[in-house]
């Protein structure tokens, strides 16, 4: 393997680990304290978050423009990945809220921060928008998943949500949210065009102050997102959790994207159902590949799970991918499979 790639790939996935690790520093050396890191925590996952994802989806220029068979493709393996991990939990662990934590760990990535940044240094715009394009699907598909698992293992001696709770609570979700505005936008967008040849209102040229606004906290969101990920790194004891701990990283570091990406490659190579070169391989790497969605624990806080399992997951599963998704890049590019 030449020099180039390894410098190549390290490139790639350096920038997200030293942001990382800055914010693991700032908590350290006392200047993050804990209130800031769970103030930081909610503004990232409610305001942030939110934002960006409707910039990005806003991005969309029309629904012609969307790989259907991407996007087909990603949220089937994101279900055969859910009924996997489900088989997977009720084997690890006996217990319901730890059963939650560990089915989430199995298919729900952090794609809508590190997975969007990454799919950038691979790809370029290209990957990025079709990344933008599955952030729009994937990230709800994400959340109502999350929400099944952590209300069916909801434990001994709690009230199981009603199927109304759990539609309200996918409803009410932030990220859901901002995913549906940008895609209401879309279609009043295709509406107007259908209708009227023309726009006669657009968010970007008619309220440019809000729509600035916007594209500010989306573009905070990534590294203030690190930073307090980082800042979240406690290597606690992991007594009582290791079974756990080590499952879970193992599937969300190195099963999810040999299925996600490898079942890509096997369809693209033997079959005409799917064609996936330079530009689609970034960003399912980063869908399939990256660690458990920071999100996850705050989820998890609110619905009575294992808090400290998710923390400690997102924890581990975000230091392990440093190492998992360098040797992907290096793989993948060796076998020209990305052309960085």
């Amino acid at each position: 393997m030449s020099t180039e790639i390894l410098t190549t790939a390290l490139g790639a996935v350096l920038p997200i680990v030293l942001l990382i690790l800055l914010g693991y520093l700032l908590r350290r050396s006392g200047f993050f304290t804990e209130s800031f890191l769970l103030i930081g925590n909610k503004l990232v996952f409610r305001v942030c978050l939110p934002a960006m994802l409707f910039v990005n989806v806003y991005g969309i220029g029309s629904f012609a423009q969307i790989r259907w068979d991407i996007v087909i493709y990603c949220v089937g393996v994101t279900l055969l990945i859910f009924f996997l991990g489900l088989a997977m939990a009720m084997a690890v662990t006996p217990i319901p809220q730890r059963r939650s934590v560990l089915l989430q760990c199995a298919f729900r990535s952090n794609f809508a921060i590190i997975g969007l940044s990454l799919s950038a240094s691979l790809g370029g715009d290209a990957a990025v928008a079709l990344a933008s394009v599955l952030s729009a699907v994937s990230i709800p598909v994400f959340n109502v998943l999350a929400v099944i698992a952590l209300s069916t293992f909801s434990g001994e001696g709690t009230v199981k949500p009603s199927i109304k709770k759990i539609v309200t609570d996918i409803a009410k979700n932030p990220l859901i949210i901002g995913v549906a505005l940008g895609a209401v936008c879309i279609v009043l967008r295709e509406m107007q065009l259908i209708q009227w040849g023309k726009l006669l209102f657009s968010l970007k040229r008619d309220l440019p102050s809000v729509f600035s606004v916007l594209t500010s906290l989306k573009s905070v969101t990534t590294p203030f997102a690190l930073l307090v990920l980082g800042g979240q790194f406690q290597f606690s004891a992991v007594k009582g959790l290791l079974k756990e701990l080590v499952t879970g990283t193992v599937w969300r570091t190195l099963i999810a994207p040999l299925i996600g990406v490898g079942g890509a490659w096997l369809l693209s190579t033997y079959t005409p159902l799917l064609h996936c070169g330079s530009e689609e391989y970034p960003a399912l790497v980063a869908l399939f590949g990256s660690p458990l969605a920071v999100s996850c624990a705050v989820m998890t806080r609110e619905m009575k799970g294992d808090e400290q399992l998710a923390t400690q997951l997102v924890v581990w599963s975000s230091v392990i991918s440093i190492v998992t998704l360098f040797l992907i890049v290096c793989l993948m590019m060796h076998w020209g499979l990305l052309s960085v």
